[in-house]
């Protein structure tokens, strides 16, 4: 028999081993509970982003008067504004700025360095990818992927953050306004075949086109060579394609966020056309207001009211007509670099021997041929002073810089880093025309109706950036943003990692509302 003493011991022991199991399982429940909370990280069903090509910050307010209240207007309305947003690179163009806003990068990391840039001495179209095929028409129109792109986009690292799951499409006319937002993994991206008369994909994304793709082209079809671009209708057409994708891909339904990035492109090619007034931009204007009013409507009931997170933005503004700014004592003209380049290449041809000193000249960009350099014995950097000499006497031109010295350049802070930021070494050239302020990209003639963009002012680079819906409160704020904080932004409120190239800030007003 256990004495006394020895009884009092084992209960001791006893008491204590409870106590340890006790500790043990409610670490394990505190665990579990963790893992638990961590796994249920709260986000939207759906993020959309919304891209209006070549629309000037202005604008919200410009045709606010004759806005609906259910578009641009409920926008502002319940939405966040950031009312001072700039482009932070030039040149600014539509490539550049689409793929800005989704890695929240610039040229000099994407390497999407323009529309049209050079690699190698070779021309190169921004998406354009000889190791694809069209799918959904015969045309070279399909020959395009985000291959071109060096940096991750918002789409992107949603996939890795919800292991695959999430689906992410691209919508736009413009194949580069579709492919870029859309990113590398996304599950397509669509875009018009003006050759087709309807919307169309590459093998990049699939080998066909799905069966309701199909069947939704058969809708909208129009002939083949029809333009849709360039009038309202191809707004109507990328919200249907759009309103498509979302019911047949089921976007929003499921466990995870889903992502699908809309571009508008017909206001770019109108802006282009006819200017940043008159009667077809008020027309293009008046039928995205209201195709945008339908559409937060759809999603309102598809998806809920506060259940996705909704972006406006642009990919860069545009200069009012030259022509109609002078008449009203405005300083206004064009420079087209690439009118210098004829004349150029006959002055060192005659100097030199040089048959081609420049290759080729695209938004303000100079290209030069080093190949051609070094055979005819001389040095580059002698060459590239010469040259930005020569292209310095237009009366138009601020400065011409070298790239390379780009950070040294005798020009306001703020240029100068858009400069240096819209360089990349592989694929920008060598020299940058910067041309004086009232210039723009362009040839004015008298006749001359439109408008363009590409250069460093606020014409170009102010543009819209609203958010609106899930955790959004409305408000606005002045404080300076730039294009690259809108990924970082989005990021930080689904709680995911930023792209890699990223070099933006999440709007503290935005994510951390007070």
């Amino acid at each position: 028999m256990p004495t006394g003493a020895s009884l009092s011991t084992t209960a001791q022991t006893i008491i204590n081993i409870t106590m340890m199991m006790k500790r043990f399982f409610a670490a394990i429940l505190l665990a579990g509970a963790c893992t638990m909370a961590f796994g249920q990280i709260e986000r939207p069903k759906l993020v959309v982003g919304f891209v209006v090509d070549q629309m000037r910050w202005d604008y919200l307010y410009y045709y606010y008067d004759q806005y609906g209240e259910g578009g641009f207007k409920r926008l502002l309305r319940e939405g966040f504004s950031c009312e001072n947003t700039m482009i932070n690179y030039v040149p600014t163009v539509t490539a550049i700025g689409h793929s800005s806003i989704y890695t929240g990068s610039v040229p000099a990391l994407t390497g999407i360095a323009g529309n049209d840039f050079m690699v190698n001495g070779k021309p190169m179209y921004c998406v354009a990818d000889s190791t694809v095929k069209s799918v959904g028409s015969n045309s070279k129109e399909g020959l395009m992927s985000p291959r071109n792109l060096l940096a991750t986009g918002i789409g992107d690292m949603l996939k890795v953050a919800t292991d695959y799951q999430a689906k992410v499409f691209g919508v736009a006319l413009k194949d580069r306004a579709s492919i870029l937002p859309a990113g590398h993994a996304a599950n397509a991206a669509y875009w018009w075949d003006t050759s087709a008369g309807h919307f169309i994909t590459s093998t990049y994304y699939m080998n066909q086109l799905p069966e309701w793709v199909k069947k939704f082209n058969k809708t909208i079809q129009v002939k083949p060579g029809t333009d849709v671009k360039g009038v309202p209708d191809g707004v109507t057409k990328t919200f249907q394609m759009a309103k498509a994708v979302l019911d047949n891909e089921h976007l929003g339904e499921g466990p995870v966020t889903d992502m699908l990035a809309i571009s508008i492109s017909s206001t770019d090619i109108i802006g282009h056309a006819y200017g940043t007034r008159g009667q077809e931009n008020h027309d293009v204007y008046m039928r995205t207001d209201e195709e945008l009013a339908k559409f937060l409507t759809y999603l309102d009931s598809k998806v809920g009211k506060g259940n996705y997170l909704f972006f406006l933005s642009a990919d860069h503004g545009g200069m009012h007509n030259a022509n109609v700014m002078k008449q009203h004592k405005i300083p206004a003209d064009g420079y087209a670099a690439w009118n210098e380049i004829k004349p150029l290449n006959a002055a060192f041809k005659a100097k030199y021997g040089i048959e081609k000193v420049a290759l080729m000249a695209n938004a303000n960009r100079i290209y030069l041929d080093h190949a051609a350099i070094a055979k005819a014995g001389l040095q580059l950097d002698n060459v590239k002073r010469e040259v930005a000499d020569y292209l310095s006497r237009n009366p138009k031109v601020h400065m011409v810089v070298d790239y390379a010295n780009a950070v040294n350049a005798n020009l306001p802070q703020l240029i100068r880093e858009r400069i240096v930021n819209g360089w990349n070494p592989d694929r920008s050239g060598d020299l940058f025309v910067v041309p004086k302020p009232h210039n723009v990209d362009g040839v004015v003639t008298p006749d001359y109706r439109g408008t363009s963009h590409g250069v460093w002012n606020p014409y170009d680079s102010h543009i819209p950036m609203v958010f609106m819906g899930w955790k959004v409160k409305h408000g606005q704020t002045s404080t300076p943003t730039r294009i690259v904080d809108i990924a970082p932004t989005v990021c930080e409120m689904l709680h995911i990692q930023m792209p890699n190239a990223c070099i933006g800030d999440a709007v503290n007003e935005i994510v951390n509302p007070k």
